[in-house]
């Protein structure tokens, strides 16, 4: 049990923001597996703002979710002020998140995002705004700098607690790495030895063996996790595993696999209809046969799909195969 502030979280282990993947039906799969926090995708201050409804529906939290944070992004004092106020006032979340991260250049060009990483003072000046603003835990993710000749994380870490900020997720890359090369963890650990402040470990965290390895090398209170768990929610609950007894139960058969696929596109047909939920399906699904025999063009299949049925009639027709294939093996 560790906490963010007054929020109590079971497990170390913490789903990470990721546009267009954590809405309300993935953060309630990857809740069942045992996430101790969930973050939603982010969401844009001048869109709650504005009173855009796509982006208020963002807001809805189930109250399987708790805790959750939500997580929003804004390069004014302001509008990221009033972006928070409607938050707290229209959802039952338990956590405000700042996006200080997004490596995407239409998120730079607000100056949001990791474009905070290059002006601390105005950086500074939001959370202590929103912290001012607002009843609930504000926390902040970041990367270690905007590029490797501007690695500025601990100053910024330290300026984002003095505002008042009640934890930090600090991501291992700097803006400029986006998302390719290595993670550098002894930044993570630089930035949870100067705070304190709970502190998540982000980046490169991709097996159970990871997970503990992060806490160990860094101190840090939990382990941040994000693409990872594509198509691929279980490492959640293999992670807290090997953290609570030093096994891995390992991954799921395709069986396992196909049954959980479907059963999250059913969760988003449900929040979205059928037609977004097949649309989001597209990139989701493919991730669940990630690795398995022969599953190229049953990807290519899956990116075209309408329909549940398409996707239900293409996995029961893939496992059929499959299933041949073993026995032949055998």
């Amino acid at each position: 049990m560790w906490k963010i502030k007054d929020v109590e979280i079971e497990h170390q282990i913490v789903l990470a923001p990721m546009a267009g993947i954590t809405n309300l039906a993935y953060r309630k799969l990857v809740k069942e597996f045992g996430a101790g926090l969930v973050v939603s995708e982010m969401v844009s201050d001048k869109a709650l703002c504005y009173g855009n409804q796509k982006t208020i529906d963002m807001l809805k939290v189930d109250e399987d979710e708790h805790p959750i944070s939500i997580q929003i992004f804004g390069g004014e004092v302001e509008s990221m002020v009033k972006a928070a106020k409607f938050v707290e006032e229209n959802s039952d979340c338990d956590i405000i998140d700042i996006n200080m991260g997004c490596p995407v250049n239409k998120v730079l060009k607000a100056h949001a995002g990791s474009d905070l990483l290059r002006d601390p003072e105005r950086a500074y000046n939001i959370v202590k705004a929103v912290v001012e603003a607002v009843n609930i835990p504000v926390t902040v993710k970041m990367r270690i700098g905007f590029d490797k000749e501007h690695i500025n994380c601990v100053e910024f870490a330290k300026m984002m607690e003095k505002a008042g900020a009640s934890a930090l997720a600090v991501h291992g890359r700097t803006r400029s790495q986006f998302y390719e090369g290595q993670a550098d963890w002894s930044y993570i650990k630089q930035v949870k030895d100067a705070v304190n402040i709970p502190v998540m470990g982000n980046g490169d965290v991709r097996t159970p063996e990871d997970a503990k390895r992060m806490l160990e090398e860094t101190g840090c209170d939990a382990v941040m996790v994000g693409r990872a768990v594509l198509g691929n929610p279980w490492l959640i609950q293999r992670m807290i595993d090997y953290l609570e007894t030093g096994e891995d139960r390992g991954d799921p058969d395709y069986h396992q696999k196909f049954a959980l696929c479907k059963d999250h596109a059913k969760r988003l047909v449900a929040q979205m209809g059928e037609r977004n939920a097949m649309r989001e399906m597209r990139g989701h699904a493919p991730w669940y046969i990630k690795g398995l025999h022969s599953s190229a063009h049953i990807k290519n299949a899956l990116t075209k799909i309408e329909t549940y049925k398409e996707l239900e009639d293409i996995l029961q027709e893939y496992e059929t195969y499959l299933l041949e294939y073993e026995k032949k093996e055998s």
